[in-house]
């Protein structure tokens, strides 16, 4: 396999490193400084604005849009080529939004690209492409063990002309923030279906619908990821048109498997950057104080424990690259072994990775003076986002012993 990366993604990669050199790192503080002072929390900071407009103007938009959607704009990259600029944003946690780049909102394009009507792209896709609106993908539930997504129970049953979903759902990514205006939710509409995989269905619900109720912001190591956040919503006999379901009844589960493919490699591409940030700012810390008469960095555990850590670094990263070059080779169900592989690997080596370098910056790694504590939270719960490190190690090694055994 060739890592090196095509002249094109070499000179968007080089020209989103300025991006964020010149526009983004020296407004980091700023950002948190507009969040923490806004009348709304969940609404855009100021500065983000301005950003955007930049990015459009320099071609830096929609660049997750893969090869084969390029009809839709962006920069038409394969999974390859964007794995470094996924891994550049994940440098600073919100950057991506800055690019139309955010999770959920990409996966959430995606589901439309692939599986939306027309009418239904005209709705929702072409405002989401623009950055006009923000949406949110309604998966989990709390009431049953969602890792196992048959378990869901909201239910989403036709009535006529319509479908009628009642039930209630957590951690929703992005549906405290002010401009989320449609939601995607999983629930089932043939729960006696003998076929376990054939009972659910997805479908598209605008938030302002009545009987949506956004019940509370759900807080992740005590950080709410603010603007976006993650919510409880409820839905008590919310009645959508019959044409909001997305590809026909009992198709959710396909729909989800094709969605959180690319969703998985994507949040592991921008751990990367997070790891790798942990770790260079473990190296300027170690070298600017001094414990027992001589420099941090001259103690042989912290030389140990940074070299452990650019090691397990470069490994997730190559690891990371393979799964994408299979992805475009063979398309991601067929590669569905690597994902799993990456998905267990990537976000527990960054949580380690900025373990260490939070140890190393002492006390201040623990507070908002450095990224890294906000960095920690979001590698944790990356641990049990888009299925935790369980299941996808259970379905590998059912796969492996299957391919090696049968």
């Amino acid at each position: 396999m060739n890592y090196e990366p095509s002249d094109r993604a070499s000179k968007l990669a080089s020209q989103l490193d300025e991006f964020m050199q010149r526009h983004v790192f020296p407004v980091e503080k700023l950002y948190h400084e507009q969040v923490e002072g806004a009348d709304n929390r969940w609404s855009t900071p100021p500065l983000m604005a301005e950003l955007k407009e930049r990015a459009k103007e320099e071609g830096l938009w929609n660049l997750f849009i893969p090869s084969d959607h390029g009809k839709y704009g962006g920069a038409g990259l394969s999974n390859l080529e964007y794995a470094p600029l996924a891994e550049l944003m994940g440098r600073v946690l919100w950057s991506s939004e800055i690019f139309n780049c955010s999770a959920p909102d990409t996966g959430n394009m995606e589901v439309l690209m692939k599986y939306a009507t027309p009418e239904q792209q005209e709705r929702w896709l072409l405002p989401l492409l623009s950055g006009d609106i923000r949406s949110s993908y309604a998966m989990t539930e709390p009431a049953v063990a969602s890792s196992d997504a048959t378990n869901i129970e909201c239910s989403i049953l036709r009535d006529g002309d319509d479908y009628v979903v009642n039930g209630r759902k957590w951690f929703i990514t992005g549906a405290m923030h002010e401009n989320c205006e449609i939601l995607i939710v999983m629930g089932k509409s043939d729960p006696e279906n003998p076929n376990r995989h054939l009972q659910q269905s997805q479908i598209l619900v605008p938030r302002d619908t009545q009987g949506v109720t956004v019940t509370r912001s759900l807080r992740t190591l005590g950080y709410d990821d603010a603007p976006l956040g993650h919510a409880e919503v409820a839905f008590d006999n919310v009645r959508v048109p019959a044409e909001n379901i997305l590809l026909g009844e009992g198709r959710g589960f396909e729909i989800a498997q094709g969605r959180l493919g690319p969703g998985r490699i994507h949040h592991c591409m921008r751990l990367i950057g997070s790891a790798q940030r942990a770790m260079e700012l473990a190296c300027q810390r170690v070298e600017s104080r001094s414990t027992f008469g001589r420099k941090i960095s001259e103690h042989q555990s912290v030389r140990e424990n940074i070299a452990r850590s650019f090691a397990e670094i470069e490994q997730a990263r190559l690891l990371t690259l393979m799964t994408a070059d299979k992805m475009d080779k063979v398309g991601s169900k067929d590669a569905r072994d690597l994902i799993a592989a990456t998905k267990i690997t990537v976000p527990e080596m960054a949580q380690r990775v900025i373990d260490r370098s939070i140890q190393m910056h002492g006390a201040g790694g623990l507070c908002d003076d450095w990224c890294l504590a906000e960095a920690y939270s979001y590698a944790r719960w990356c641990r049990l986002a888009d299925g935790p490190d369980e299941v996808h190690m259970m379905a590998l090694g059912k796969q492996l012993i299957k391919r090696f055994a049968g």
